[in-house]
């Protein structure tokens, strides 16, 4: 019954890889898989470990009372993971139904394409980090429809900018899910994420960025659309700045809440979705406001956008990788690894490139359960970076990839033959930083 467990996971795994030749939202075998994965465990009477390493014994009741135990202890910490993003993705939508991001891309005024990519590149880099890469990329979108009319030209700039919005994640412990992950899990704090990993991300992001603005797609002007200064505008970026002022600070709070309450994350981000839904209710971005238009400002319309689809996509995987470790199964292949590849640096450089291919989300899940290093351990910052920067290597590698593939029809052959080389750069100079650092400081 335990290879049905795992057949079970990679049958799931497979058609989440290929869920664009399948037409099947991901999110349906993740959660599948997430509830057989348990439901073989329960039949088959499987030998599973608790968080503590004790061993559930067989017979009866005490038998599915201890299998209870242990799905509500994975349930609980993957619930962390979720309010957590359910909460970061709403302040995100009301930042952006006040049109917040407006205030950012309105100071955007040259016409170089090559000031336009280090300017793209430079905010999605710390947008991101602020944010997420998803959101970050989704703002960039909007924006460069607005500054570049030419659909070619615009996806050059999108491709670097998903570059950068995932080099930018990776240093954040709130700019990426993975990173988000192994900071609720407590494998990797604030600060030790930043001073480890902000080099080398920058290096990422700016290698490529470099590479790209002597290149042909980057020479020459484009012509900027004007502003409007009319008085409702004036008004608009009144509102949209305190959006965006409290929004954010909302979201930098939240490590910051932690370090003061040594609280777990998520409290602090329900105390930072209060606040920010507290200011949206008083404040919008129209001169005449009436009441039956308030609905269209308010947090009931941000949380009708917020992807729930993805939400559940985590909660299956998550729990389907849950029963692998409580199986043993992630500690075997860890130990396999070891024996298998003679560098542990390797292993986690190919975590990188496989997270191109495959959700990183599930990737870093099992790299939790096959590793037991203490916090801070340069094993986790070197897979938060790996797993954070390697999705760029292809289109379909990463969340802001698939956001910004969805939105402007990038082709896949197309990011493969012009951008991964470049993603592929980055990925690896930004590594070979972080091992060089580690090794000169750390």
């Amino acid at each position: 019954m335990v290879a049905g467990v795992i057949i079970c996971f990679i049958l799931g795994y497979l058609i989440i890889v290929f869920e664009h030749p399948l037409k099947l939202d991901k999110t349906v075998p993740a959660l599948m898989m997430g509830a057989l994965c348990w439901a073989f465990i329960s039949v088959g009477h499987l030998d599973i470990v608790d968080h503590h390493g004790h061993a559930v014994g067989h017979g009866g009741e005490d038998y599915y009372k201890g299998v209870g135990d242990i799905l509500l202890h994975h349930i609980g910490k993957t619930a962390e993971i979720l309010v957590f993003l359910i909460g970061a993705m709403t302040i995100v939508e009301l930042i952006d139904l006040h049109k917040g991001f407006s205030v950012i891309t309105n100071k955007i005024t040259t016409n170089s394409k090559k000031k336009m990519l280090w300017l793209i590149c430079i905010l999605a880099f710390f947008l991101s980090a602020t944010l997420d890469n998803l959101a970050s990329t989704i703002v960039l979108v909007s924006l460069l429809r607005r500054l570049v009319p030419d659909k070619m030209e615009r996806l050059w700039f999108v491709s670097m900018g998903v570059i950068a919005a995932n080099a930018g994640g990776a240093w954040s412990p709130i700019g990426d899910v993975t990173t988000t992950m192994l900071w609720i899990g407590e494998r990797v704090s604030t600060i030790g994420l930043i001073t480890h990993l902000v080099i080398p991300s920058l290096v990422c992001f700016a290698v490529p960025t470099f590479i790209a603005s002597m290149t042909k797609p980057f020479q020459g002007n484009i012509q900027l659309a004007e502003v409007d200064p009319s008085e409702t505008a004036k008004r608009e970026v009144l509102s949209s700045q305190t959006m965006l002022f409290v929004g954010i600070g909302g979201l930098i709070s939240v490590p910051i809440f932690k370090s003061i309450t040594h609280m777990p994350p998520y409290l602090g981000m329900m105390l930072a979705l209060g606040i920010v839904w507290l200011v949206s209710e008083y404040i919008h971005p129209e001169e005449d406001f009436e009441d039956e238009r308030k609905h269209l400002y308010s947090a009931h319309t941000a949380l009708s956008r917020i992807e729930m689809s993805s939400i559940l996509f985590f909660l299956g995987i998550l729990m389907a990788v849950a029963s692998l470790e409580s199986l043993g199964v992630l500690n075997k292949l860890a130990a396999w690894l070891d024996a298998s590849v003679p560098s542990q640096d390797l292993v986690i450089i190919l975590l990188g490139v496989f997270s191109a291919i495959i959700d990183n989300v599930p990737l870093v899940a099992a790299s939790m359960g096959m590793y037991t290093d203490v916090i801070d351990a340069k094993l986790w910052h070197f897979i938060a970076y790996s797993a954070g920067t390697g999705g760029s290597m292809l289109i379909i590698g990463s969340a802001a990839g698939v956001a910004a593939m969805g939105m402007e029809r990038i082709d896949f052959i197309w990011y493969l033959k012009n951008v991964t080389w470049l993603a592929a750069l980055g990925f690896i100079t930004g590594a070979i930083t972080f091992l060089g650092m580690y090794a000169l400081l750390f």
